[in-house]
């Protein structure tokens, strides 16, 4: 798939996110270090020449995106159009649990990958049907795009824009406070000044 340059953002860290609860389609407001991110994040692009001339911007609907969504892009003048399609996966009867009460109650194999692991949430969507939504906003993509959205639909957003299959997504890095530009089907983290990246990969579907 050609595509102009994407700059992929995941929100803030939540309060959520630190008690390592499923959110999905539920949600919970951002941390002050959440908030810190988002500000860090939008330096990050407008150090890389982001600006409302050039680029587009759009978001998920749930608020800890559109709020990360307006604390990075504020500053840059630009105002992120939220997209449905750009919202985290459905985890079912998983939401809102801790991994800690799902690991008891629906046990699965200690080597499981994330394919596997979000395929088995009862009533959740699984990733085929999030694989086509994120497909569907990236075939209408025209400019150079940031997209402020979730762990699991920006690594699918990600690995549709790298030319990479379905069950590759877990192989891809996750992450709070982090800017992925993702240019000719090649991923780069931007530098962010002066915050900790929070490593999300154990935590990352939130």
């Amino acid at each position: 798939m050609m595509l102009p340059p994407l700059y992929v953002l995941r929100h803030g860290e939540t309060e959520w996110n630190r008690a390592d609860r499923m959110q999905g389609g539920l949600d919970s407001p951002l941390t002050p270090l959440g908030r810190a991110q988002a500000l860090a994040m939008g330096r990050a692009l407008a150090a890389a020449g982001v600006g409302p001339q050039t680029h587009d911007a759009l978001c998920s609907p749930q608020g800890r995106a559109r709020d990360t969504a307006a604390l990075a892009l504020g500053p840059l003048g630009m105002q992120a159009q939220a997209d449905s399609r750009l919202r985290e996966i459905a985890m079912g009867q998983w939401a809102g649990l801790a991994r800690s009460e799902i690991a008891a109650r629906w046990p699965g194999p200690s080597d499981e990958g994330l394919v596997a692991f979000y395929s088995r949430a009862p009533e959740g969507e699984g990733f085929v049907a999030l694989w086509a939504r994120v497909g569907a906003v990236l075939a209408e993509i025209r400019r150079p795009t940031v997209i402020v959205t979730h762990g699991m639909t920006s690594r699918a957003l990600r690995a549709l824009a790298m030319g990479l299959a379905l069950d590759r997504i877990g192989d891809l890095p996750g992450g709070q406070g982090i800017v992925f530009e993702i240019r000719d089907g090649v991923s780069r983290i931007l530098p962010v000044d002066g915050l900790p990246q929070r490593d999300a990969t154990a935590n990352a579907a939130t």
